[in-house]
């Protein structure tokens, strides 16, 4: 497999995890702007295609190892840069937590199983491919995501009501503010956090210019395709949205039981990926040898499990807000060097 579609399944496998495929994170960022937040998703795309494509040269051009080392490229100060590497891990470590209440929320919501036991699977699955540092992270990705971009495309073809599309009421948004810019930008904004360690990890995959663009256009495009996608699959929602843990797969559910096993299966994916990528991030930027690793790697998913009970949704919907927000203090130190 190519070095750049090594490198594309992994950014995607990162981004398209709990929150983007239960269709909860396309609600809360676009869908509640109507047409706006179209416009939203091309905003966020655009802006995290730009900052893949500039933390991939900087990667290259500085010699950049660890998360750390590219982060003293624009905070010199010793005691502020830690302080700011410190968040972002926290960060790191909290979206991982997300995930394994995500993995279990969907094991509650479709099975009526408590939602500990499907996050206890999460973490013991997690915990072994994280003994394989980076090596299991890109195994993981270049098998899962090619198959969760297919399956999520068909499934949205077949759902998705050709006529309403262009029927304008669809698109009036229930929030008339101007405040679809802001949530677009803070979506790819956050979005940033968990990919520039993971984009470290693999700069050997994308080592020239023309790899480098190759990559971040290649993933705006999918993003958008695949956003765009969950947006109108939300279009079939007959009940209060905001009261569901997992919108898309409540659509799903209401057409077809083998759609919703297909889609379970796209959402545990995506799930799967995101978590391995951002617990591979964590453990690479704490982690000082092999030893600690392993024991690093035992704490979070340990801890995950418990944190996991704090619910799904309330986690996306508080957090993701606040460190979007933190994302772009790093955004624009990125667009100064």
């Amino acid at each position: 497999m190519g070095k750049i579609l090594k490198a594309l399944f992994v950014i995607i496998g990162t981004l398209v995890g709990a929150g983007f495929a239960s269709g909860q994170e396309i609600y809360i960022f676009f869908y509640q702007y109507g047409i706006n937040g179209l416009w939203g998703i091309i905003v966020s795309s655009v802006l995290i295609s730009f900052v893949i494509y500039k933390v991939l040269d900087i990667c290259q051009m500085e010699k950049v190892e660890n998360y750390k080392n590219f982060l003293k490229g624009f905070i010199k100060n010793e005691k502020y840069l830690e302080i700011f590497n410190t968040v972002i891990n926290l960060f790191i470590l909290i979206t991982f937590y997300i995930m394994i209440a995500g993995f279990g929320a969907y094991f509650e919501q479709e099975f009526k199983i408590n939602g500990l036991i499907g996050s206890c699977l999460l973490a013991v699955i997690c915990y072994l491919v994280f003994l394989r540092d980076v090596s299991g992270l890109i195994k993981v990705n270049q098998w899962v995501v090619p198959i969760l971009i297919g399956s999520l495309s068909l499934i949205g073809m077949y759902i998705i009501d050709i006529e309403n599309i262009f029927q304008m009421s669809f698109y009036l948004p229930k929030n008339q503010s101007a405040k679809w810019l802001l949530d677009g930008i803070l979506y790819g904004s956050y979005n940033t956090i968990l990919l520039i360690p993971v984009l470290i990890t693999l700069k050997k995959l994308a080592t020239n210019k023309k790899e480098q663009v190759s990559v971040s256009i290649l993933t705006g495009i999918f993003i958008i395709i695949l956003s765009v996608i969950i947006f109108f699959m939300l279009m079939k929602v007959d009940v209060a949205i905001e009261n569901l843990e997992m919108p898309a797969v409540y659509i799903v559910s209401k057409i077809s039981k083998v759609l919703e096993y297909v889609y379970g299966f796209i959402i545990l994916s995506s799930i799967l990926t995101t978590s391995v990528s951002l617990g591979t991030s964590f453990l690479e930027n704490v982690a000082k040898t092999k030893k600690s690793y392993k024991r690093y790697a035992i704490f979070i998913c340990v801890s995950s499990i418990m944190v996991s009970n704090v619910g799904f949704s309330n986690l996306v919907n508080l957090l993701y807000p606040i460190f979007g927000y933190i994302g772009l203090i790093q955004i624009i130190g990125i667009l100064k060097r």
